[in-house]
């Protein structure tokens, strides 16, 4: 197939289409930076340019739509204008283009309103109660995509949940990065059980969803993706950090704590923003959203997803923390 990919220069963005062209697909990737794919052909540009889109999208026969704003705090109208209005934008060229299957790549964050998720399936996306900027819009992103499947064109959303694996700037590297400071903590009593998924697994099931995108069960629909090798966060959190050479989190704060103090240091980040300063541009340490992720339970049925995708993970939880640790050794140290 040609097969155009949105946000290649990301983790995941790169698997997808580095996955694509080792088959033998004819991939183009269209993000803001060089995808560094090799054998892809990279548009760069962005969603919000009508002609880049259309110029990528042109004569594809699929679309892998992953670009997106992701971060922890931001103005909301940002998120809106890159995930919502930019699925718009390649929804629409695809159309254009001919293409007859479109996967939109969203989250599990677009159902998650703020209590445990155990045992769940992919729930309807809530642009309303979904927590913070980024999960309100690729949840209103998504049902916009869903909205578009029709005959001719199959449209599938899937959610990959907590990607991780050698390369993770939003991951990995901040939890190494926060450890080595002393700032990482484990919120709640850390016994919260997580599903992950390593990048290679969530690449394969973006690729199977993109097959079968056609096939009745799978258009108009939305799965969510992980390992299915749900760990307690204090476990996740230890072994990303001594993978990545720094000591595990030691301390603990109580989830209505972290929560609090969340909320004053989005208010706090808000005014930075608004002077202008350095700080106030990064992401902040803390938010009520990541609070919430770090000590609520979130993991999820993952046999509907299986079946109908006909697709299943292969990396162990354990083989993927010896493979970040020797990416380490390797590597040296993330945010050293």
């Amino acid at each position: 197939m040609k097969v155009l990919v949105t946000g290649a220069s990301g983790l995941l963005g790169g698997a997808v289409a580095a996955a694509l062209v080792a088959r033998g697909d004819d991939v183009t990737t269209l993000q803001r930076r060089p995808s560094g794919v090799a054998e892809a052909r990279d548009v760069r540009g962005s969603l919000a340019d009508a002609d880049v889109v259309a110029r990528a999208a042109d004569g594809a026969d699929a679309v892998v739509h992953l670009a997106a704003k992701v971060a922890l705090s931001g103005p909301e109208a940002e998120y809106v204008a890159v995930n919502v209005e930019g699925t718009r934008a390649v929804l629409e060229a695809a159309r254009r283009a001919g293409a007859r299957r479109f996967v939109q790549v969203s989250s599990p964050s677009v159902a998650h309103t703020g209590t445990a998720l155990v045992g769940a399936g992919a729930d309807p996306a809530d642009p309303q109660h979904a927590r913070g900027p980024y999960a309100r819009t690729k949840a209103a992103a998504e049902l916009v995509a869903l909205a578009a499947d029709a005959p001719g064109f199959a449209v599938v959303a899937v959610r990959p949940h907590v990607v991780w694996g050698p390369g993770d700037t939003q991951l990995v590297e901040r939890v190494v990065t926060q450890a080595r400071r002393g700032r990482m903590v484990v919120v709640g009593d850390g016994a919260a059980l997580i599903d992950t998924t390593w990048i290679e697994d969530a690449a394969a099931a973006i690729v199977a969803a993109l097959d079968r995108a056609a096939d009745d069960g799978v258009h108009g629909r939305a799965f969510v993706v992980s390992s299915g090798q749900p760990r307690t966060v204090a476990e996740l959190l230890s072994r990303m950090a001594l993978a990545g050479g720094a000591p595990p989190p030691s301390r603990q704060v109580p989830l209505p704590v972290a929560r609090a103090a969340g909320g004053l240091v989005e208010a706090l980040w808000t005014l930075l923003r608004a002077a202008g300063t350095r700080l106030g541009q990064e992401d902040p340490p803390l938010t009520r959203f990541l609070a919430e992720q770090l000590g609520t339970a979130h993991w999820f049925d993952q046999r509907r997803t299986r079946e109908a995708l006909r697709w299943a993970p292969r990396t162990d939880l354990d083989e993927g923390f010896a493979r970040l640790a020797a990416h380490h050794r390797r590597h040296g140290d993330p945010g050293a």
